[in-house]
């Protein structure tokens, strides 16, 4: 287990916000240490700031992006390897014009946008916008990397440590771990006996960690006046066969990921995590991004694991689609049937869940990638299963669906 990212959190136009940021980013550097020096190995540190949108003096894609180049130098001058100025606003609706603008100008920096939530509801029009900034995002550079810096969300709250998500909601400045762990569910699931041991086991062995983790962060808010939101234990996986969340599911029983079987797997496996009892933040549930997991990768090569039934785990645990490798002419109308199912499902279930899709220019369906980036697999482009909506679905209303929780 490691962690992925301690991420901190402030508010760049509160009062005295310069001398807060020197004060996080002290904190962050210690924190690493501390970590460290306990055994746990840290991946990164990041920031997260409040959205944008809210700290722009003046609305405007000039000024959005002057804002974003400036907040990148400053996160880079204070030692962050990667910056989250949060989401367009549903509230905002002309933010969501101000994001590929920005996402060009920066090479660092991590935008969401809205797609739905429980004010506002489903916003067709902002999924169309969203899947415009895929679209055109795609072409940003060659590979279609940008869109690694990008996500929609829906029913998101603030906090969550783990990347794209991440933002920031008050003043007051603070942090959160994000977990890599799914090593911990794989070794656990290869060596029991049973569902119940597995289950036992797991949960036992995170709420161990969990409290070793917090034990520190409460003596690093104390001594910085920093507030410790929580852990997101979400399982990540690292590209590699010894840290496969996919790997772990399949240890229950599918044989492929994607055959039948698949869903009770991550059903259990998401129940396990809701078992256990740690200062929560963020998602704390399953995280199947197919292009960092080598198995989830390897699957979606081979065709038994396809965007739908991403989907459908979805309904029982996850944090939504995550790195999805597009064929590269998928044109926005095709993208926005996608995240209207995505926003749907998060209302309907009363979830947060995100959309992180990521054309391929020039790439089909089947075609073979490959990114020279540590957290990535080599996998293969999966196949779009959408065409442009048509009647209500496809105007630019916005509606709300009652949830069944």
């Amino acid at each position: 287990m490691k962690i992925r990212s301690i991420t901190s959190f402030y508010h760049p136009v509160a009062p005295k916000a310069d001398q807060i940021l020197e004060r996080v980013a002290s904190f962050s550097i210690v924190a690493q240490r501390r970590y460290q020096d306990a055994g746990y190995e840290v991946q990164t540190t990041r920031l997260a700031t409040t959205p944008f949108a809210k700290a722009l003096e003046v609305l405007s894609a000039d000024a959005a992006v002057e804002y974003a180049k400036n907040m990148q130098v400053k996160s880079q001058k204070h030692g962050f390897a990667y910056l989250s100025l949060g989401p367009a606003l549903a509230s905002l609706p002309e933010s969501y014009d101000f994001i590929l603008p920005m996402l060009s100008a920066t090479n660092s920096v991590f935008l969401t946008a809205e797609i739905a939530n429980s004010t506002e509801g489903i916003s067709l029009k902002n999924i169309k916008s969203c899947a415009r900034i895929i679209n055109q995002a795609a072409t940003i550079t060659a590979d279609g990397f940008t869109n690694l810096r990008f996500s929609a969300i829906a029913n998101v709250a603030s906090y969550s440590p783990f990347f794209p998500a991440a933002y920031a909601s008050e003043n007051q400045p603070s942090f959160a771990l994000a977990i890599e762990a799914a090593d911990l569910a794989l070794g656990i699931f290869q060596s029991s006996s049973s569902l119940d041991s597995a289950r036992i086991r797991l949960v036992q062995s995170l709420e161990t960690q969990a409290r070793a983790l917090t034990s520190i962060a409460m003596e690093l808010a104390h001594s910085f006046k920093i507030k410790f939101k929580g852990i997101d234990i979400s399982l990540a996986p690292f590209p590699q066969a010894w840290c496969s969340l996919g790997a772990a599911l399949e240890k229950l029983g599918p044989v492929k990921l994607g055959l039948s079987g698949s869903l009770a797997a991550a059903a259990f496996l998401a129940d396990t995590l809701d078992r256990g009892q740690w200062k929560r933040t963020g998602f704390n549930g399953l995280m199947l991004p197919v292009l960092e997991d080598s198995t989830l990768a390897g699957r979606a090569a081979g065709g038994t694991l396809t965007l739908k039934d991403l989907l459908l785990y979805s309904t029982v645990c996850g944090t939504g689609l995550d790195t999805v490798p597009l064929p590269g002419d998928a044109s926005a109308d095709q993208l926005a049937a996608v995240l209207v199912d995505v926003a749907a499902l998060s209302m309907r279930l009363n979830k947060p869940l995100t959309a992180r899709l990521m054309p391929i220019p020039g790439k089909q369906a089947g075609d073979v990638i490959h990114f020279d980036f540590d957290y990535f697999a080599d996998g293969k482009v999966m196949a779009l299963p959408a065409l442009p909506l048509r009647g209500a679905l496809a105007g630019d209303e916005s509606f709300t669906l009652n949830s069944r929780n």
